[in-house]
Parts: structure tokens; sequence; C-alpha cells
């Protein structure tokens, strides 16, 4: 199994960045992915994601677990959007392609296919940054980050410690779902799509009572440490903002012009080439 989604202590420019820089950089380059369906701006920003990942040091393999389901859930997502809307693309498009009969009312076309192939382009810009955040931030310094531009240090140290638990939340998925294996409940492709369904009710409940137990543990020592009672706090891993922080929220938000541009241009959200 690969390792978890985690921070990462790599020399990288992306670690060099302050946590409140790559939060500020992530909203934007979100926000930029939502106004449009402009093919050429969603690819743009998936090639530019992939080229972040490489300056981050950060290898693939190291969160394959966690890819393997992103990937799971695009293709159930695009088999739903069929499902439910075999025609979306045909609408939107003004256009209709037929390729070839399925079944039934359905038949895939080509307007179709370029709609839902810019659906999951949208997914590939956005997740690799989301994951590079993830993997790339100190929650300690970014919940230092967060409080210098003037968001609560409660919540700034709330933020924190949710980002120091995911790892922790999938170290016990992985130590439970071996646990049920070991007492002979079968979680491998050899079952059934429905036994692993069933199955996994006995990962889930255990994994949620340990969260909760945990939860009420961390209550329990910050309320013996009185956190919150004073205004202010001081932080150990607090690191001003330097000229490169102002590049790269500067970069993110011309992405975000172009994306806002391309829609104007476009006269309105979707890249029309039919």
């Amino acid at each position: 199994m690969s390792a978890m989604l985690e921070y990462q202590d790599l020399k990288s420019p992306i670690h060099k960045l302050t946590g409140a820089t790559k939060l500020i950089a992530l909203v934007f380059w979100a926000l930029a992915s939502m106004v449009t369906y402009d093919t050429r701006i969603l690819g743009a920003m998936f090639i530019f994601s992939i080229i972040m990942f490489k300056v981050s040091k950060v290898k693939f393999k190291d969160i394959s677990f966690v890819l393997y389901f992103i990937l799971v859930f695009l293709l159930i997502n695009n088999i739903a959007i069929f499902f439910f809307s075999p025609y979306e693309g045909v609408e939107i498009y003004n256009s209709r392609t037929d390729l070839f009969h399925l079944v039934g009312p359905y038949t895939l076309t080509t307007q179709q296919l370029f709609y839902q192939f810019n659906v999951t382009l949208k997914y590939f810009s956005i997740i690799p940054m989301a994951l590079l955040f993830m993997v790339t931030t100190n929650p300690s310094e970014f919940a230092a980050s967060l409080n210098r531009i003037g968001v609560s240090y409660k919540i700034s140290y709330s933020v924190a410690i949710a980002l120091r638990y995911i790892p922790d939340i999938q170290r016990d998925y992985h130590d439970i779902s071996f646990a049920q294996q070991a007492r002979g409940i079968d979680m491998s492709k050899k079952a059934g799509l429905t036994s692993r369904i069933k199955n996994s009710a006995a990962i889930i409940m255990p994994l949620i009572f340990s969260s909760l137990e945990r939860i009420e543990s961390i209550s329990s020592a910050m309320e013996l440490r009185a956190f919150g009672n004073n205004k202010k706090r001081t932080w150990y891993s607090g690191r001003p903002f330097e000229k490169r922080d102002y590049i790269a929220i500067a970069v993110v938000i011309c992405v975000f012009i172009a994306a806002l541009v391309a829609t104007k241009l476009n006269g309105g959200r979707f890249f029309n080439p039919f």
C-alpha cells in the first residue's frame, strides 16, 4: 500500500510558499475551474498543475492509493451523467452528431462525449492542485498564516488539527480493514460488488467510533490547557509573506481573469467547436 495523503517535508519552491498563499492560490484556481467549460483553458490548467506537481518533487506513486479512489469516482460520475442526462451535450451545443445507438433511449453522441470530457477535465484541473495543497502544506505553518491574514486563531488551529487528522483517519481505516479481513470479511476484488458494499459497514462503523473518541480526547486536552481564553496567541511556525508568495498569487489571479475573459468571448461558460 502506498504512502498516506499527508504533508511531505521536501525542499521545493512550492514548499517554500506560505500556507496562506497556497490557500489563496487554491481558491482562485478552483474559481477559475468552476466559471468555465472552455477546453483550452481547462487543458492549460491541467498541464500547469502537472508541472507544479513535478516542481514540488512529490511523486504520484506516493499518493497512488488516493488517486485510485479519485479515478473510480470519476468513472462512476461519468456513468451517472450519461445515465441521467444522455443528451445534455446536445442541448448545450445546439447540435447533434450520433455515433452509435446503445440501448433503449440511449444513443452516444459526439456532443455528449465532448461535454463529459470537459466535466472530467474540470476535475483533472483542480484535483492535482488540491492534492498538492494537502501534501506540501505544514498544518502548523498553515494555521499561523491564516491567523496572520486575519482569520481567528481558534479557527486557524481547528483547520490545522483537521489537516493533521486526515493521515490518522487513513491509518485507522487501513488498520480496521486489515483486522476485519483477518476475521474473514472479504474486501478483495474476488468478492462481488454488493458483498463489498455490505462488508464495508464493518469498517465504517468502527472508524466513526474511533474518530469520535479521538475528537473527545483532543477537545478535553485543549480544554485542560485553557485553549481560547486569550484573544491572541503566538506561533512557532509563522512566516511572513515574501516576493515569491505575491508572484504565486498574481499568477493564479491571472488564470482566473483568463477564465472570465474566455467566458465573455465564448458568450457563455461553454466553448462550442461544433
